[in-house]
């Protein structure tokens, strides 16, 4: 059977008319008597069952597929979005804090140099993180001094205040200055007075007259003055603050001390800081425990080696007031002299400086040593010998005094 495809106009032509009594079917030409198929078996239907017909199960996994890489390109680019922003934050400081809160928190002593200016002081607020930054300060600075500035001192603050808090603070001199005085380890009792008195601006004569009466201070009675009990350190006193105060201070830092290391008998108190001011002058620190286990050697009563004689030269020369451990052979075999270990058996009659911690700590744990003699063959280094007899111990000193040759002025 034959069939007769749609005959379309062509592009140029005019459409062809019907009359109302044309005989047409639906623009298809032919005799009544053919059979027209329907159009649609020419066309895909557009509706009907296979629109709804599920995916295939490859098609869905290939969906899937999709989706995930989508998702992964998207989250990827989200990652790279916000480590670029976090890293153009870094570099410009966008996240750095320029101010704290205020209003702080601890304590800290600043030193304001002679001739520091705002930024040299701001530099080093921000330095100890006193304050957040340094250019904030010097705003904060600007802003309230109304006139004033920074004078140099000592003055306590807080970690962490604000820039303005900081400035304020610096301004307020009567408020935050202290009286700062340094006390090293070994110092004399003369000697930290000194200090005391050039850092305080009390008479040293003041001093000297509370230290002739040490009991005031609640040191034993065999106490001769305050020496061995002024606590060597670093001391912060309120400007308001009196000699006797201050003095009272040091010596409850001994107290202190000596309790930290077991020690609360009075006497007893006494006899360990008398050691332990000798093995601070005699030793280097490496050295302590066996310099105090040495010492408590030739204090037992079995010591046939030196017959209880401690033979310090630190102990000498405290005697005679002078810093030196050169002496003369007379000044070695004077009795007189309260110190003189070499012609006294036992301790000296009281401490000949201020131990600090470390030499109070080997002073109640001397080592378990067989040693009686010591000596430092270099200053510079601090290297100490140890002996058991006079004649080693003659070696060691004949090694000592060619250090001393060969180094001039070093050991006078």
């Amino acid at each position: 059977m034959s069939h007769h495809h749609p005959q379309f106009p062509a592009a140029d032509s005019e459409p062809e008319r019907h009359t109302d009594d044309a005989q047409h079917d639906d623009g298809y030409e032919g005799s009544h008597d053919e059979t027209v198929e329907p159009v649609e078996q020419f066309f895909e239907p557009r509706s009907g069952h296979r629109r709804n017909r599920r995916p295939s199960k490859a098609r869905q996994r290939r969906r899937r597929r999709r989706t995930i890489v989508m998702l992964v390109v998207i989250l990827g680019f989200i990652g790279v979005v916000v480590a670029v922003s976090l890293m153009l934050r870094d570099l410009l400081g966008l996240d750095d804090i320029t101010d704290y809160p205020g209003p702080g928190e601890g304590s800290v002593v600043f030193t304001v140099p002679e001739g520091a200016g705002p930024l040299a002081i701001g530099n080093g607020l921000e330095s100890v993180d006193i304050v957040a930054d340094g250019s904030e300060f010097v705003s904060a600075l600007q802003q309230v001094a109304d006139g004033r500035e920074v004078q140099p001192g000592e003055y306590e603050l807080s970690y962490q205040m604000s820039s303005e808090g900081a400035a304020l603070a610096l301004l307020d001199v009567e408020a935050n200055k202290v009286l700062y005085a340094a006390v090293a380890q070994g110092l004399r009792q003369g000697e930290t007075l000194d200090i005391l008195a050039e850092s305080t601006g009390i008479a040293r004569d003041e001093f000297e007259e509370l230290a002739a009466d040490p009991t005031q201070f609640g040191l034993p009675d065999d106490a001769r003055s305050l020496e061995g009990y002024l606590a060597p350190g670093e001391y912060r006193f309120d400007v308001d603050a009196t000699a006797t105060e201050m003095i009272q201070t040091m010596v409850d830092g001994t107290f202190a001390l000596l309790e930290d290391a077991g020690v609360t008998d009075p006497e007893e108190q006494f006899r360990i800081l008398t050691i332990g001011s000798i093995i601070e002058a005699e030793a280097g620190e490496a050295d302590y425990a066996a310099v105090s286990g040495a010492i408590e050697n030739r204090l037992g009563e079995d010591n046939t080696e030196t017959n209880g004689l401690i033979q310090s030269d630190a102990t000498v020369t405290y005697g005679l007031d002078r810093r030196s451990f050169d002496f003369t052979e007379e000044e070695r075999a004077d009795e007189s002299n309260p110190y003189n270990t070499f012609a006294n058996p036992g301790l000296p009659v009281g401490p000949i400086g201020s131990p600090g911690a470390e030499a109070i700590d080997a002073a109640v744990n001397p080592a378990d040593v067989p040693f009686y003699y010591w000596v430092t063959v270099d200053l510079d280094t601090g290297e100490t010998k140890f002996s058991e007899t006079l004649a080693e111990h003659a070696v060691y000193v004949a090694e000592y005094q060619a250090w001393c040759a060969d180094n001039p002025g070093r050991c006078s």
